[in-house]
């Protein structure tokens, strides 16, 4: 791999970290439970909104918050892998420490989420009424679920604006300024769910309120923190442009993501048309279920960024074989954090779905969820990681078919087959999601022992 002509020596600024040096285990832990908290507080947003509306305004309000979130993935996703891109363009640029390039990526990266931010908005308002009509959302959930995702659609330029701003930061190893944000964001939200809901009885529309408040006050946070830097990654608001080759670069990582990111939340937009058809209760306490899968997958998720930072930078210095030891040691670390993650939660499963509601119907429902998933969790830790660390080279169009082809093509055929023949069964329904991570998962080690990645030898630690 030639070093590129711009490469020019740069010094790291505190909170960066140059993770081409040093212990493995200890980069991968610094940069990732920063990351984790940061997920952590991230997952307060919609569930406190969850809690909120579940106990002070009805099932029927948690089945509507709690429904939307595949539409509302299936937006933001799209531009989310834009944001992917551009981390793993910013992490290769800082690793070979090319300061011209990364300055490039940095404005071009901003002036991107300024377009994405406008289509986002406005397409995500026109979605609202015919995606929730697509999934057969009944009756009584129906003009809460509305209320919500328009107003959250509305002020979604905060969320997208938080996104690329602390992609950037964790790009160059930051993970801490933005786990700050997040922390204030989410003690804001709190705050407000509770005035709008309890308070002033705003129902729905007061989450929704109290969500993007929250997002919009976390991006203001992040963009000053990268205007006021004096490192090459700030952004120079006057200077602010499109440059052809970062583009470029950012597609052709990031759109492979996003397409993969928008199809899988599209389909689950039909897995969860299937769940409706168990109406109500079933909704909520699949709801319910889906915030407490949100926690146990934090630490795989937090991992996973660690780890495709962690390549980014290596790949970049041209030390392939320290990537490929970082992967092995993201993998194992993954697996045994969610493995006892989940266990607890499989102990632990009716007072936590208690919390967002206590009728015994949407209950059952949320520990039927949690039996039936909750074992298969280990499999997601490998095409998690082995996902992250092909991006991390680069290599993001495999990763995009192959969860494309697990997600959204396999997860619809097995739910139509449970349909047709085993009609509608319930338990058929929960396995739809385990089922497509076995398969993305087996087909995911295959890809990546196939990179070069996977390929790495002892001969590669010092290449360039």
């Amino acid at each position: 791999m030639k070093k590129r002509c711009d490469s020019v020596a740069f010094s790291i600024k505190s909170g960066d970290a140059d993770m081409t040096h040093g212990s493995i285990s200890s980069e991968l832990l610094k940069f990732a439970i920063p990351m984790a908290i940061g997920l952590l507080f991230q997952q307060l947003y919609n569930t406190v909104d969850a809690m909120v509306v579940g106990q002070y305004v009805g099932k029927a309000a948690l089945a509507a918050v709690g429904s939307t979130a595949s539409i509302v993935n299936m937006l933001i996703g799209l531009f989310a892998g834009l944001s992917t891109g551009a981390g793993v363009v910013i992490s290769q640029a800082y690793g070979a420490k090319a300061e011209k390039r990364l300055s490039e990526a940095v404005q071009t990266t901003i002036t991107l989420t300024f377009i994405l931010s406008a289509v986002a908005t406005i397409i995500g308002i026109l979605i609202v009424d015919p995606m929730l009509r697509l999934m057969d959302t009944p009756e009584d959930v129906l003009p809460e679920a509305k209320a919500y995702l328009t107003i959250y659609f509305a002020g979604s330029t905060g969320l997208l604006f938080y996104n690329m701003g602390s992609g950037i930061l964790r790009a160059v190893g930051d993970s801490r300024r933005p786990l700050y944000f997040l922390c204030f964001a989410a003690i804001v939200n709190v705050v407000f769910d509770l005035l709008f809901v309890v308070g002033f009885r705003m129902g729905v529309e007061g989450a929704a309120y109290a969500t993007i408040i929250s997002e919009l006050l976390s991006a203001l946070l992040v963009m000053y923190v990268l205007t006021k830097t004096d490192a090459p990654y700030a952004i120079k608001w006057k200077s602010l442009s499109l440059h052809f080759s970062a583009v470029k670069q950012i597609f052709s990582i990031g759109f492979p993501s996003s397409i993969q990111q928008a199809l899988t939340s599209f389909s689950n937009v039909f897995v969860q048309s299937y769940i409706n058809f168990f109406r109500t209760d079933c909704m909520a306490g699949y709801s319910s279920y889906n915030k407490l899968d949100a926690f146990i997958l934090i630490p795989v998720q937090s991992l996973a960024l660690a780890s495709s930072t962690f390549v980014g930078q290596n790949y970049g210095a041209g030390q392939l074989k320290r990537g490929r030891d970082g992967v092995k040691k993201t993998l194992y670390m993954s697996i045994i954090v969610t493995a006892a993650l989940t266990v607890l939660t499989m102990i632990f499963s009716g007072p936590l779905l208690s919390l967002f509601n206590d009728d015994p119907g949407v209950i059952e429902y949320g520990k039927k969820f949690v039996l039936i998933i909750s074992p298969f969790y280990v499999t997601i830790c490998f095409n998690q990681v082995f996902a992250g660390a092909l991006r991390g080279i680069g290599r993001s169009t495999a990763p995009m078919i192959i969860m494309l082809s697990s997600f959204v093509a396999f997860r619809q055929l097995f739910l139509y087959c449970n349909k047709a023949f085993f009609g509608h069964s319930f338990i058929g329904t929960a396995l739809a999601y385990p089922m497509g991570w076995v398969v993305c998962s087996i087909l995911m080690i295959i890809c990546y022992k196939r990179s070069a990645l996977g390929k790495a030898s002892d001969d590669d630690a010092g290449a360039v």
